[in-house]
């Protein structure tokens, strides 16, 4: 038998930096402003989709991503600093869509005729139902529940969780790419391009521009290309549905956007509480815990790191929590969670470092405050975007298969369980969703809304439905017997912060902190 060259290691060896080594600061800001720019498509989508069915105008649903991008900054820059503190973007997430619409489609604020006013009142309910939403993070993180839960989480478990969490978005890839091809598919081949076969070009200096800065170059040229489009009459007399995702003017985004606006806390007036919406929201809450903790594990691989010790996991769930309770306080009308694509960015540009996504958060706050100079960015079409999800996506989903190079994967009790896990975590969110629409009906539909918003949610989540298979099986099916085929020993030094001593380096809290907050 030939002699194996490719051993499992414990970190990717590919990279060029990880969490605390750091490009040069001309390097560092541009691909501060490359996560910057690549988190602009849920952040604008998640808005465009939601405000005007509360009511809002163009010029609400600049505020709200005004807004959503400047809590989107503070999140991040917590997390980078006090919770996980890998490179993790923190942003706007589409789990809570399904809640979000229920609170929308309440009866007792569809009877608000005045529009303004509907705005008004439907984002105070969602605010409420946030603010009570998020202690469910923040004490599953803070208490160590979450921690205690990740204990039964193994290589093979985590693997389909960590894939589906980039893989289950295959939705918001090629699908809203069509939508708009003449752009979409030039920037997908271009990046492909750029990134993969002219990564060792260099024609400035020693510095791989073509590797480091795909998003910045291929998205200026396509971003031209669609300008051109656009002013040259292309899109004359094409349905409403292609100009508003080719077009680069039907945002209305610039002209809407107030040139200063300092986004604050309670903004459109105190919260309103009800425990229908806070109950529905739940589930949301629930679903983005999950998904981040897959896109954490998926995070510290591209960054060059061990995996999360447990009390590290907790510590960033409990910062997320917080992250959502300030979502509901400034209103941003969605929760947050861990950007993917952002995730995926660490791999394709082979930089991990924490500065970077630091920096980036400056960026969010900053473009936040000034809408005029933010809007321009984010009037970017969003084909653009769904062609960098082609990618980034199937980098993220593939970094979760990685995990299965621990495991022994000639036995069949873990094809099995991989299997699975995969399938049912597509399959069964696809079936949820084929019957959900935004005036909230759904697979579940009893005369409890908030209670069909909850398992709608739940069950439509890849990464949510996969871990229940994924940990239900693996902890039920031959546990004694299959430690070694699990790859329980590989994974059970990483459980405690003290198991590996490279934990320290990556994990440590800054300012001397852990001397109050000692890890477990």
């Amino acid at each position: 038998m030939a002699e194996i060259t490719h051993p499992p290691m414990d970190q990717l060896q590919d990279l060029e930096y990880c969490i605390d080594s750091n490009p040069s600061w001309a390097e560092t800001i541009l691909l501060a402003f490359q996560n910057y720019i690549l988190m602009l498509g849920t952040s604008v989508m998640i808005p465009t989709l939601l405000v005007p069915a509360m009511g809002g105008t163009d010029r609400d649903k600049a505020l709200v991503i005004q807004t959503l991008l400047f809590v989107a900054g503070i999140n991040t820059v917590l997390q980078a600093l006090f919770g996980t503190r890998l490179p993790a973007v923190i942003g706007g997430s589409y789990a809570y869509v399904i809640p979000v619409a229920y609170i929308i489609n309440d009866p007792s604020l569809q009877r608000i005729s005045d529009r303004h006013d509907r705005f008004i009142q439907t984002m105070r309910a969602i605010q409420g139902a946030l603010v009570i939403a998020s202690s469910i993070q923040i004490i599953l993180g803070y208490s160590q529940v979450w921690g205690l839960f990740s204990r039964f989480f193994s290589p093979l478990g985590m693997s389909p969780v960590v894939a589906l969490v980039g893989l289950g978005l295959f939705q918001r890839g090629f699908p809203l790419l069509g939508n708009c091809v003449e752009i979409g598919l030039p920037m997908l081949l271009l990046v492909i391009g750029v990134s993969q076969y002219l990564k060792h070009v260099r024609p400035l200096r020693d510095i791989p521009i073509f590797e480091r800065f795909p998003i910045l170059i291929c998205g200026t040229i396509i971003w031209i290309y669609s300008l051109i489009l656009t002013a040259g009459g292309a899109y004359h007399n094409k349905p409403i549905a292609t100009q508003i995702s080719c077009r680069t003017d039907r945002a209305n985004l610039i002209s809407t956007a107030p040139w200063f606006k300092f986004p604050y806390p309670l903004q459109w007036g105190p919260p309103t509480f009800s425990a229908g919406h806070s109950f529905a929201m739940m589930s949301a809450v629930l679903v983005s815990m999950v998904e981040s903790t897959g896109a954490y594990k998926a995070a510290s691989r591209l960054a060059i790191a061990t995996p999360p010790p447990a009390y590290v996991l907790s510590r960033g769930i409990g910062w997320q929590g917080i992250g959502i309770m300030l979502d509901g306080l400034f209103g941003t009308v969605t929760g947050s969670t861990v950007s993917v694509e952002n995730v995926g960015l660490l791999g394709l540009t082979r930089v991990g470092s924490r500065r970077v996504v630091q920096i980036s958060a400056g960026f969010m706050m900053f473009f936040s405050i000034f809408g005029k100079f933010g809007a321009v960015f984010a009037s970017i079409p969003f084909p653009i975007f769904a062609a960098l999800y082609c990618v980034l996506f199937g980098l993220v989903g593939s970094v979760g298969l990685s995990f299965l190079q621990f495991t022994n994967m000639n036995c069949m009790r873990n094809l099995i369980i991989t299997g699975l896990s995969l399938f049912l975590g597509i399959s069964i969110p696809q079936f949820f969703n084929q019957y959900w629409n935004p005036s909230h009906r759904g697979l579940a539909h009893t005369n409890a809304a908030w209670f069909n918003a909850f398992v709608n949610t739940v069950f439509s989540s890849p990464a949510m439905v996969g871990l229940t298979v994924a940990v239900i099986l693996d902890n039920t099916i031959e546990v004694e017997k299959s430690k070694k085929d699990r790859g329980m020993p590989w994974w059970v030094k990483f459980r405690t912060f003290r198991g590996d001593n490279r934990n320290e380096e990556f994990y440590t809290l800054p300012f001397n902190l852990n001397r109050f907050f000692p890890p477990t």
